[in-house]
Order: C-alpha cells, then sequence, then structure tokens
C-alpha cells in the first residue's frame, strides 16, 4: 500500500487541524493505520492508531482528549483531527500502515511497514 499525507500547515495556539492520508491498494481496509510525528532532533514518536474497521483506536497519552482519528475504507482515507493544538504538537506528520492488527497496540515505527511522505504541522504560540 502506498500513503500520502497532507493537510498540514502554520496555525495557532488552540487552533485546529486535520490530517488527512489516501492510501492506495486493494487490501487498505485489512491495515492497522497509525499517525506518527517527529519533531526537529527528536525521535519518530507514536501519536494515534485505527484497527482495520475502524472500532479501535488508541492514542498517545500527550494528545489523548485533542486529537481524534477516523478512516474511510470507501475512501481508502485515513485522518487525524487535531484540535486545542500546542506549541509542543510542531512536527512532521506521517501516516503508516501494518498488514494486521495487534493487541498489544504496535507502537513502535519499526512495526510498521508502509510510510507516507508526511505533512508538516506547525503550532505558533
Amino acid at each position: 500500500v502506498q500513503l500520502q499525507a497532507s493537510g498540514g500547515g502554520l496555525v495557532q495556539a488552540g487552533g485546529s487541524l486535520r490530517l488527512s492520508c489516501a492510501a492506495s491498494g486493494r487490501t487498505f481496509s485489512s491495515y492497522t493505520l497509525g499517525w506518527f510525528r517527529q519533531a526537529p532532533g527528536k525521535e519518530r514518536e507514536f501519536v494515534a492508531v485505527i484497527s482495520p474497521t475502524g472500532s479501535s483506536t488508541d492514542f498517545a497519552d500527550s494528545v489523548k482528549g485533542r486529537f481524534t482519528i477516523s478512516r474511510d475504507n470507501a475512501k481508502n482515507a485515513v485522518y487525524l483531527r487535531m484540535n486545542s493544538l500546542k506549541p509542543e504538537d510542531t512536527a512532521i506528520y506521517y501516516c503508516a500502515a501494518r498488514p494486521f492488527w495487534t493487541r498489544p497496540v504496535a507502537y513502535r515505527p519499526d512495526e510498521y511497514n508502509h510510510w507516507g511522505q508526511g505533512t508538516q504541522v506547525t503550532v505558533s504560540s
């Protein structure tokens, strides 16, 4: 599966953005999809994940209650809605996919097989 993220931009603290990730591939609906982010000088970190059917989600503690993840399997797309943005949310955001859902949830970047190119999110104070 190939992924392409979009929707990033510059927003003031407290604002909102919705990231989109478009995917190609006939087996999209069987993939677990995740969002990760990487700030300058830091390692890539887990943000959110959604199961193939969309029935299960999980979030990093730092974004719980502010971010939501959703998917539309008919459109081969996954979304990350980000509310109450903070300057520390500034990073390049990546969507990622892995071909199955597991418990415990896959939080590490090396557990994902496919990556999009990233979209920059900048939150000004």
